[in-house]
């Protein structure tokens, strides 16, 4: 901007002396201003997408180094066919630290068993860094334990596809991930092939047709980057219509309900008793009233089972849950 600048200074205060001399008239000074007007512009716009480039390059190195790292999670040369039909889950064994390599990084879960069977809704429960989330994460194989295995249907979930195993699992997320696309987009992404009426009957069941409606292109409103231009609520609910929609085997939900009012919750949790009935579920909850119904609740601390039961025997165990339940009950237990 500087250097256009001193030229075009330049170039007036040359043409001003030699029309002063004669040495060119004035009609010919003033064309040449325009032309060297039109050429300095030129060059603005000239500098301006080099900028643009410099700063696509940048970007588009960063992309490439992000394509080219292999994923560490990896499917088997040669994977077996997914028998993953009831949703039987079974942890043997299992053992597992997120840095294997620091010696300093303890180990997560140790010798970890644990056993769900086909139907059965347990809930996780217990203090933040207990080892709830990692649960969830290596059902999902977005990890690989080190020791021990993961079987669901008597099949180790390393011996088959991601794919494959994740299409036999729902899962809705504390922090939903939503896509800058239209509302019926982002809820056909739990099964590509659904149509509309689909579409429109889970988001009934997860009570988000009522608000979807209210908008001004309804199930077309775009929703911006990571569904910013919604509500907490309403992008947990576009999630779990999601999930209904998907209507897998096996459901993980992962504070489903922590971004949602009193009533918004009610209503998710009559949409979530119907989504859950007859599916093997695991509800991990800091809001314990969200657990209550569950067959069985298992408190995990320091990546071991403290304790587990139904919510009345826990409550009058007096262990871990009861003083979780005391603190979240106003210091009231039940009877």
């Amino acid at each position: 901007e500087v250097q256009c600048a001193i030229l075009q200074l330049f170039v007036f205060i040359g043409g001003v002396i030699a029309v002063e001399h004669h040495t060119i008239d004035l009609a010919i000074f003033l064309l040449f201003q325009v032309y060297v007007l039109r050429i300095i512009d030129s060059l603005r716009h000239s500098t301006l997408i080099v900028r643009q480039l410099e700063g696509v390059i940048g970007d588009a190195q960063e992309m490439v180094e992000q394509l080219e790292t292999s994923p560490i999670v990896q499917d088997p040369i040669n994977p077996e066919p997914s028998h993953i039909k009831a949703g039987n889950i079974s942890l043997e064994d299992v053992t597992f630290q997120y840095n294997e390599d620091s010696a300093a990084d303890r180990q997560l879960f140790s010798h970890f068993s644990l056993d769900v069977t086909s139907g059965e809704k347990i809930g996780l429960v217990g203090h933040s860094g207990g080892g709830k989330t990692s649960l969830t994460k290596l059902l999902l194989r977005f990890m690989d334990v080190q020791d021990g295995s993961i079987k669901i249907d008597g099949q180790d979930i390393r011996s088959i596809k991601q794919a494959d195993l994740r299409k036999a699992i729902a899962y809705v997320s504390q922090e939903p991930i939503l896509f800058h696309r239209s509302i019926l987009e982002n809820i056909r992404y739990g099964r590509p092939d659904a149509n509309n009426a689909d579409v429109e009957r889970a988001a009934k069941l997860a009570h988000a047709d009522e608000f979807i409606k209210s908008l001004p292109h309804k199930y077309d409103t775009l929703v911006g980057e990571r569904g910013i231009k919604l509500s907490g609520g309403q992008r947990q609910r576009i999630a779990i219509a999601r999930a209904i929609l998907r209507d897998a085997h096996i459901l993980v939900l992962d504070e489903a309900t922590s971004a949602l009012d009193s009533e918004s919750e009610r209503l998710i949790q009559d949409a979530l008793l119907k989504l859950i009935e007859g599916r093997t579920t695991i509800v991990i909850a800091h809001r314990l009233s969200t657990i209550q119904r569950m067959d069985r609740i298992v408190v995990l601390k320091d990546g071991k089972v403290a304790e587990e039961g139904t919510h009345k025997q826990l409550v009058k165990d007096g262990g871990v849950y009861a003083e979780l339940w005391k603190h979240q009950s106003g210091g009231f237990l039940e009877d």
